[in-house]
């Protein structure tokens, strides 16, 4: 017998996470949605995790691939809203494991790294 939930952080792993910086239409499935990412990110990689917000920032995409297939999860805040990237030159940034569990509960994750610092005592 083994231990489903010890075990549970460990089947899906997701060594990378990208947030795209432009909406994507939450009709969108797998097909769609990979397609993005490849237009976004030049490729999906195994391991990494591709986050996607629609226009009006109250729902999130996210597509993994797992090295063996695609996952493609779905969160929909129904009170706030997510913070969207502002919009840059990159059509994609990289988040830090800190940011990804802020962004996904709609928290501000863009000065995580800053919050975490003191400077004046």
């Amino acid at each position: 017998m083994f231990d489903l939930a010890a075990r549970s952080s460990e089947m899906i792993r997701v060594d990378a996470a990208w947030l795209a910086t432009e909406p994507l239409d939450m009709r969108a499935g797998v097909d769609t949605s990979l397609a993005r990412v490849v237009s976004v990110f030049g490729e999906a990689r195994a391991h990494n995790a591709y986050l996607f917000v629609n226009k009006r920032a109250n729902r999130m995409k996210v597509l993994v691939h797992d090295g063996f297939g695609l996952w493609l999860c779905a969160r929909r805040l129904y009170e706030g809203s997510f913070i969207r990237a502002a919009m840059t030159s990159e059509r994609g940034l990289s988040l830090s494991h800190e940011q990804v569990q802020a962004i996904v509960v709609g928290l501000p994750w863009q000065r995580l790294d800053e919050r975490a610092k003191i400077r004046v005592l």
